[in-house]
């Protein structure tokens, strides 16, 4: 089985609320056995315009990496990333 990524890519908006997404985030990253393989960082954009944060995050199935992003736990939480923050996510299969 191929295991599952989120590409995340981030602008905070609201700094001082941001947290309480990351807070509400964790519970569905481990429920769903998630693996933060990049979280922040110096980074470079050299082929055009970037957000200031990006994320990858490792799931052992594309199938639980869907399921975790439709969980209750993640959509409860991802109203207060889109309420803080300007972001993409990207779910993809691994190789």
């Amino acid at each position: 089985m191929k295991n599952g990524y989120w590409i995340v890519h981030v602008d905070v908006t609201d700094p001082d609320n941001y947290p309480k997404y990351l807070a509400a985030d964790a519970i569905a990253f481990e429920k769903f056995d998630a693996r933060f393989l990049v979280r922040g960082g110096d980074m470079t954009g050299p082929e055009g315009p970037v957000r200031t944060r990006h994320v990858v995050i490792e799931f052992e199935s594309y199938r639980k990496a869907l399921d975790c992003y439709n969980s209750p736990e993640y959509q409860a939480a991802a109203k207060l990333r889109q309420q803080y923050s300007d972001s993409d996510i990207v779910i993809v299969e691994g190789t």
